[in-house]
Parts: structure tokens; sequence; C-alpha cells
């Protein structure tokens, strides 16, 4: 968790790896996590959960099986529960999501590119 007075662009920014999100805040049933994203991540959806994209920095497509959504700095996307899609980043991009506690990283879809929430929170 975020116990330091830094942004969460600035967190974002520390990060190493791609498509690890991190654990920064907790609020009500919902955690704050900052990720760096680039190229393609993998088709996923969250049956019961909506997530929330801030885009901190950079560009970012979400695909749909109907539409892409190209998001940039300062832009925020809700992906409904239940919407499969596939996060893509041409370059190097910072996000923010809001998820609630109970949302699995890539849903259903158990692959390489998975976290726990145990490894977003560091603990592992």
């Amino acid at each position: 968790m975020n116990n330091t007075n830094m942004s969460p662009l600035q967190l974002a920014e520390l990060l190493s790896d791609y498509w690890s999100p991190k654990i920064i805040a907790e609020i009500n049933d919902s955690y704050v996590k900052v990720a760096k994203l680039k190229g393609h991540f993998v088709w996923h959806r969250h049956d019961q959960e909506d997530e929330m994209f801030i885009i901190l920095k950079g560009e970012l497509t979400i695909e749909l099986y109907d539409k892409q959504v190209e998001l940039f700095a300062g832009d925020i996307y809700v992906v409904p529960k239940g919407v499969e899609h596939n996060p893509v980043a041409k370059n190097e991009c910072l996000v923010m999501l809001i998820e609630k506690k109970s949302t699995q990283h890539t849903g259903k879809l158990i692959n390489k590119n998975s976290k726990s929430i145990q490894q977003q929170l560091g603990l592992v």
C-alpha cells in the first residue's frame, strides 16, 4: 500500500514489470492499483465486477468485440462486468485501476499473465 507521499503516476513509473498491477490503496470493498502496460495483454472478462481504467500517461486501446476504445492521458473508461476485453498499449502506458477486491486479474482465465491478489499486494 502507498504509505508515501508519492502520486499514482510516480508509483507507476517505479514499476519494472509490464502487466503486473500493484495495489497502492484500498477504499471500502475496492482496491486502487497502478500498472505499467506495453504490448498486448489477453482477452478476458470479469463476470461480477466492473473495471475502471484511468490513464496516467501514454495511450491505451481497449479492444472489445464490437469496437475499440482509444484512451489518452487523463481519460477514464469503465469496462462493464461480463464484457470481454483486451487492453493493448503500442507504447508504454501507465494506468490506475479501480476494482472490487474480488476481481481476479484475468477473470476465470488463468495463464502466465495472471497475477494473484498476493502478488499485487507485493506479498509474494
